[in-house]
């Protein structure tokens, strides 16, 4: 099956993964509109990365999937979970799709796509997933090369030709606003001087185990430190309002108190103040992946997972901090190997980081 004999005209496109997963498909949006203009495209995703997929004026149709609610509402009531779904699914089912790309390596939302009588579905076979797909490419994990190259792949073996790359975030106006309001509200402490932006936290994806994607809190101060001596730097931090504790932290350890920006903004008005900024310094999840896709600079500590596979895309203006141990990236086919002392992020010191870090700004004059 491809699309060459027979385009689609209602496609649907489902990644219920996290941000950055869901910014690595929207090259396969870019594509697909660039082969079939008049192709609607409905997107279904979760809670967090609504935002993203309702400002992409690409995108006709956002569905919110949450595995999490369905599994809440069946530990009280299995008719009620049942009704719930097939609620979900009728919705679906009315926009009348034709074909779905799910990239998501469920059976259920490969089920759901069946019982919406979407005809065509497409997608990874990995491992016994995929039953309820009838074009499968076979799929042992994401190894060696970037996610969003997989995903480019998927979609040439269905005839669509690939003519771009680029992740793209739409930043709406308010946002860009709001960004330079917020820059004036600090003026006095941001005194005009060029900015960079740090994100201690991240990785929520991971959920408890976000802290094995986490560089320590102290050394980011310290780099802070560094930055503003030897830069004249003034810095921002930025995080979710379950970072504010984490970010406090971390201001505290810093000498000239920094700009706060942390559970201030949603994820535009992220986008919209991190492009502002000369330079992110971030940790390796779904901001790293935002401030990339709305064009800012970034600088990136990646730990156990594999920066070839899920590092920015492109690479661009950005590069990649690590620490070249044997053991790794040890993070291989959505598992992270049993590990405690971190130490691809504690033995990372901050005088490398600031050695990366110099290339970057030392090519702007900073």
């Amino acid at each position: 099956m491809t699309f060459k004999t027979n385009p689609p005209q209602r496609l649907l496109l489902i990644n219920i993964f996290g941000i950055g997963d869901v910014l690595f498909t929207t090259p396969m949006i870019s594509n697909l509109k660039a082969r079939y203009p008049d192709l609607y495209i409905g997107y279904l995703g979760n809670r967090r990365t609504a935002p993203i997929l309702e400002s992409n004026p690409k995108i006709d149709k956002v569905f919110i999937f949450e595995r999490d609610a369905l599994a809440e509402a069946s530990k009280r009531s299995k008719p009620a979970v049942c009704r719930m779904l097939m609620d979900f699914i009728n919705s679906i089912r009315k926009e009348r799709f034709d074909t779905s790309i799910d990239v998501s390596l469920s059976d259920l939302t490969g089920f759901i796509s069946w019982m919406a009588g979407i005809k065509r579905r497409a997608g990874f076979k990995y491992k016994r997933r995929g039953f309820f797909l009838n074009r499968k490419c076979a799929f042992t994990g994401y190894e060696d090369r970037h996610v969003v190259d997989y995903y480019l792949g998927l979609l040439e073996a269905l005839g669509v030709p690939v003519t771009t790359k680029e992740l793209e975030l739409f930043v709406s106006n308010e946002d860009n606003a709001w960004a330079g309001a917020f820059l004036l509200q600090n003026k006095r402490r941001l005194d005009g001087q060029r900015l960079i932006g740090m994100v201690p936290g991240g990785g929520a994806s991971w959920g408890k185990d976000a802290q094995y994607k986490r560089w320590p809190p102290e050394k980011y101060a310290k780099l802070a430190d560094y930055l503003i001596e030897k830069f004249s730097a003034d810095i921002i931090l930025f995080g979710d309002k379950s970072e504010v504790e984490l970010c406090e932290a971390v201001a505290q350890g810093i000498s000239r108190r920094p700009v706060l920006a942390c559970g201030e903004t949603t994820v535009g008005q992220f986008a919209a103040l991190a492009r502002k900024c000369s330079l992110m310094v971030v940790n390796d999840g779904g901001p790293l992946h935002i401030a990339a896709a709305a064009g800012a600079r970034t600088a990136s500590i990646f730990g156990p997972v594999d920066e070839r596979v899920y590092g920015p895309y492109p690479k661009g203006n950005h590069i990649v901090i690590k620490k070249d141990i044997a053991c790794r990236p040890c993070y291989r086919r959505f598992r992270r190997a049993s590990c405690e002392h971190i130490s691809c992020l504690s033995q990372l010191s901050v005088e490398e980081a600031l050695s990366k870090i110099r290339e970057i700004l030392d090519s702007l004059k900073f």
